[in-house]
């Protein structure tokens, strides 16, 4: 028994020479990883067992960077079922609606009601988002929609019209002359539609989202 350790440490030094990692070494010999390190810490490595720790450690880095990955997908999918339930609750009284509009002009929409419903931003789903909600929530006239677009010197404003007309469901002819931002040294982004300026002149529907969204804040303050 008093000669295990001597083997043990011999092994040891055999496995490190062969390139072994000092958790490798651990675990092969079932002993403390620090014990491990203190063995083999003076022992060269000639250039082949440097090769082997190197594709070892690539590979541990490979393994953890998919558990984490699988880890992640699984709390994406946890939060996404419960984000699905609670909206499916909330659904379905047709009024919250009204609400989520409200909240969704309170961050991107004009803050002066007389110049009507403005809701301007560039990314298209939150655009579609507020749209929706809104022809849910009042009994609006197609006609009266206006959008202003503004655009960069690299974008084509006929691909540009056609894309944001079909992402707002407003005809070409109700959009107003663009709007051109002097952007000369901006760095050209390939995904970016531009900017879009909602317009619908009712005053009415402006203030009603307005009183919406601060009755809100103040119930939840």
């Amino acid at each position: 028994m008093s000669r295990l350790p001597i083997k043990t440490k011999k092994k040891a030094f055999t496995l490190r020479v062969r390139g072994y990692s000092v958790k490798e070494i651990a675990d092969e010999l079932h002993i403390a990883k620090g014990t491990s390190s203190l063995w083999v810490r003076n022992i060269k490595l000639n250039k082949k067992a440097k090769e082997r720790l190197k594709e070892r450690k690539f590979l541990g880095y490979y393994r953890s960077s998919l558990t984490w990955q699988k880890k992640r997908a699984s709390k994406e999918k946890e939060y996404r079922l419960r984000a699905l339930k609670r909206l499916n609750n909330i659904r379905k009284n047709p009024e919250y609606n009204k609400i989520y509009c409200a909240i969704l002009y309170w961050c991107e929409g004009t803050k002066n009601y007389k110049d009507g419903v403005r809701f301007t931003n560039s990314d298209p789903e939150l655009i579609k988002t507020f749209l929706t909600l809104l022809r849910k929530s009042f009994l609006l006239d197609e006609k009266r929609f206006r959008a202003l677009m503004h655009l960069h010197f690299y974008h084509k404003e006929s691909r540009q019209l056609k894309f944001w007309s079909q992402i707002t469901k407003i005809p070409k002819s109700q959009f107003l002359k663009s709007f051109w931002k002097k952007s000369e040294h901006i760095r050209i982004k390939p995904d970016y539609q531009g900017c879009l300026s909602l317009r619908y002149n009712d005053s009415n529907i402006a203030r009603q989202l307005q009183y919406l969204y601060k009755e809100f804040a103040k119930l939840n303050n």
